[in-house]
């Protein structure tokens, strides 16, 4: 998201957040309903474009969805949507993409102000590991042909009282409603979300052996330094990386494995 439609978002997350911290676990309901706005736009293109028309007057698209939701809506939730329409948005989709992650954020809120964000995060790498190392699983989960209750049952069964409700909640809805992405990448980007909740960045960090605490630690102190803030380390074991590090943190890559820099000779012997 760019442009006018970033700084609608942006602004429209400053505004949420203190509605948000004194919602406390209730902001679970607010999360809930974004996601029901969200899926009203996405099944109305007219409303979505009346929305989004950059000729109409802020108030007159405040009026609309206020009429549209008041008396089914939260009115908190009433308030941020007529404020996110009385916006500039660069395209009509940018809209319900920002409610979507605003909702996200509040269901994540609500983790917080239960103390179990940092396990939501946890439970959210376990299964973007599950994704990863399960090609069945990714595929039936991410049939968009298939039954989408057959699929959200599926999330159900496979998590089950494993995981936390908000864990639950969030995975079924990517898998629900993924909006145009991978089930790997938007499980990614609820990670994110999440990390950015603790006002953490997410470094995806792959060796050869299992870190020990200490080596954890220097790591993230190593990152918390490079990027100015705290980082959320998510390691896991690849033994064919034959030693050394790899560090994602966003579009951010250090390859530092034996196996990277034995590619590295092997094209420059090469030619």
């Amino acid at each position: 998201m760019r442009g006018t439609s970033q700084q609608a978002l942006t602004d429209a997350e400053d505004r949420f957040e203190p509605v948000l911290t004194a919602a406390g676990a209730d902001a679970a309901t607010l999360g809930d309903q974004l996601f029901a706005v969200v899926d009203l736009l996405d099944g109305n293109a007219s409303l979505r474009r009346a929305l989004t028309d950059p000729g109409a007057t802020g108030e007159a698209k405040a009026r609309l969805i206020g009429d549209v939701l008041t008396g089914r809506t939260d009115g908190r939730v009433v308030d941020l949507v007529a404020g996110m329409v009385r916006a500039r948005w660069a395209g009509e989709r940018d809209l319900p993409d920002a409610l979507e992650l605003l909702g996200t954020d509040a269901v994540l809120a609500a983790a917080q102000a239960a103390g179990e964000l940092e396990r939501v995060e946890d439970e959210l790498f376990r299964v973007d590991r599950l994704l990863a190392a399960n090609r069945e699983v990714r595929q039936a989960l991410g049939d968009r042909t298939a039954d989408v209750a057959r699929r959200t049952a599926l999330v159900r069964d496979l998590l089950g009282t494993k995981a936390t409700a908000t864990t639950l909640t969030l995975v079924t809805r990517a898998v629900a409603a993924p909006r145009g992405r991978s089930l790997t990448a938007a499980v990614l980007d609820l990670g994110r979300v999440a990390a950015a909740r603790r006002r953490r960045l997410v470094a995806q960090v792959t060796a050869a052996v299992a870190l020990t605490q200490a080596q954890r630690d220097r790591v993230a102190q190593l990152l918390e330094r490079r990027y100015g803030r705290p980082v959320q380390l998510n390691v896991f074991v690849d033994p064919t990386t034959l030693g050394g590090l790899r560090i994602q943190v966003d579009a951010d890559v250090i390859d530092a494995t034996v196996r990277a820099r034995l590619d590295d000779a092997r094209r420059r012997l090469a030619g």
